[in-house]
């Protein structure tokens, strides 16, 4: 009699662990569903980064003998929380500010968390089906491989989700200087082997633990190594930056009744920063109220100031633009303005964010958002291959919000880029963590290219950060102000730069591919063994 794939196993898995997992199903579930909760502190703006190798471990430990099915519920428990207690703002976006009814801002919110959780249910049922019951083939290679793979999907497939993935845990630790070398995806990595290596001490055999211990210590030890390192080198004299942070608040930024107040700001903070001859002035995402298109006098105008001060001007604005096919008809763009020395630049927004700058939807949702009073239109995507905006005698690696989240589609840049400028609006968050996990990724992205950032938010959190991911300088939220500080332009790549994340990905691969194999030789060695007794 064959035995099923469910019990499979969990009769393998040895029994003699040091730390034996519960007998109570229901208090397994608990524990995946706490620790996924967890892990979203272990990220801003709480930093508890030793949760990401902690909850994950967890996780790890709770399948050590759990059949498929349970690993994969498991997984989904523990995902399902990571997501709720991590992006729960999206409630606040979509219905707060965006104007949803609570049941399709809720349902929208929990279909994410819930995508989120079916990723993680698939890699609890392929962990329990296909890898080592047990092992160091199991829990330091192939099951931190599996685990990379799943992050790494689900930051692209589908236009992508790649918030809360692991590495951006670690700014602010020794682990972060291997940004530049193997980016966020490598950090990653790093911990979901350290996290099993915890496993692996849980319950590994001697010689396991052994190998473990060495694991858990060798990471830290190198990336306290690399910490300080310079991958790129200074390329001219520093550039002095005015970010103007306008602090509108977002239920009150798009009322008409509110445009030319919104407008004066923007000059008057402009003309402030004028008096300290910024070379550089950026301003934050759609920052004006309108399109440029109606607003020719008042860019011309501030162009006019701007070029009488040696300044250039670097603007977050929506502009609108005829069809070659249909002139008649226009589409809209997300995009920042680079008004510098007698001449302008475009960059125009490519990663537009599902249900919010676009709508993947049919012509008969389109219809009933229509009539519903809700948003349905799109903005239109930029090219994916878009040249640095000349500005300030520098070369800007441009991003619009969200984009920063994609960080190899940023490398095309380099080197020709010195320096790399974010605008955004986080205001749609409201007073929530988002603005400061968004924010953790921006400074990933400074590490991971070895570039300066600037990073200008309509209330926060608006800053320059260094090469390393240092904070510059920092402007308090939800203040309207000028922040003014320095930016050093670099030159040349990281090792990041030159490979992105095919090099942690194809390791991965392969090392996920040994793992299977080994787990396949070894069942099968197993059932060719001869029985002993009845």
């Amino acid at each position: 009699m064959h035995a099923t794939a469910d019990t499979t196993a969990a009769r393998a898995a040895p029994q003699d662990y040091l730390l034996v997992r519960p007998a109570s199903a229901p208090l397994r579930a608990l524990i995946a569903f706490v620790a996924g909760a967890a892990l979203a502190a272990s990220f801003a703006p709480l930093d508890l980064w030793p949760l990401a190798v902690l909850s994950p471990a967890l996780l790890m430990w709770l399948w050590q003998g759990a059949s498929p099915r349970e690993a994969a519920r498991l997984g989904f428990w523990f995902s399902f929380a990571t997501f709720t207690a991590g992006t729960y703002w999206l409630y606040i976006s979509i219905h707060g500010f965006g104007g949803a009814p609570i049941w399709l801002a809720f349902g929208l919110m929990l279909g994410l968390v819930g995508i989120m959780g079916l990723y993680q249910a698939a890699l609890g049922y392929a962990v329990a089906r296909w890898l080592p019951a047990s092992g160091a083939a199991r829990w330091l290679v192939a099951l931190p491989a599996a685990w990379l793979l799943v992050e790494w999907w689900r930051g692209w497939f589908l236009s992508g989700f790649s918030w809360l993935s692991l590495g951006y845990s670690q700014s602010d630790t020794w682990l972060a200087g291997f940004a530049p070398v193997a980016g966020v995806y490598g950090i990653s990595a790093l911990l979901l082997v350290c996290a099993g290596s915890l496993t692996a001490l849980a319950c590994g055999s001697t010689r396991v633990r052994v190998i473990a211990a060495l694991t858990l210590i060798v990471p830290w030890a190198l990336g306290a190594a690399l910490y300080k390192h310079s991958w790129t080198e200074v390329s001219g004299p520093a550039v002095t930056v005015a970010v103007i942070q306008g602090a509108i608040p977002q239920d009150e930024k798009w009322l008409e009744s509110n445009r030319d107040t919104t407008l004066r700001r923007y000059q008057q903070l402009t003309e402030e920063a004028l008096r300290t001859n910024p070379q550089l002035i950026v301003w934050p995402e759609s920052a004006p109220a309108d399109t440029a298109n109606d607003l020719v006098p008042y860019i011309s105008n501030l162009y006019g100031e701007v070029l009488a001060h040696g300044s250039a001007l670097v603007m977050g604005v929506l502009r609108a633009a005829g069809s070659d096919s249909q002139p008649q008809e226009l589409r809209y763009y997300n995009s920042v303005l680079a008004l510098d020395d007698h001449h302008t630049s475009w960059y125009d927004k490519h990663h537009l964010v599902p249900f919010a700058e676009f709508f993947p939807v049919p012509s008969f949702v389109r219809s009933w958002l229509r009539l519903m009073s809700l948003p349905y239109a799109d903005f239109t995507p930029g090219a994916a291959d878009q040249p640095a905006l000349p500005a300030a005698h520098l070369q800007l690696g441009t991003t619009i919000c969200y984009e920063d989240a994609y960080g190899s589609s940023m490398l095309s840049v380099l080197p020709r880029a010195d320096a790399l400028v974010n605008v955004t609006n986080d205001a749609w968050f409201g007073h929530t963590s988002a603005r400061h996990q968004h924010f953790q990724i921006a400074r990933m992205r400074a590490l991971e290219a070895g570039r300066y950032m600037v990073r200008a938010a309509n209330d926060g959190i608006s800053a320059v950060v260094g090469t390393h991911g240092e904070v510059i300088a920092r402007a308090p939220e939800f203040t309207p102000l000028a922040l003014v500080s320095k930016i050093v332009p670099h030159g040349g790549r990281t090792p990041y730069a030159y490979v992105g994340n095919w090099l942690v990905v194809s390791l991965a691969t392969a090392a996920l591919a040994a793992g299977v194999a080994y787990g396949v030789w070894v069942r099968n060695d197993r059932g060719r063994r001869p029985r002993h007794g009845p």
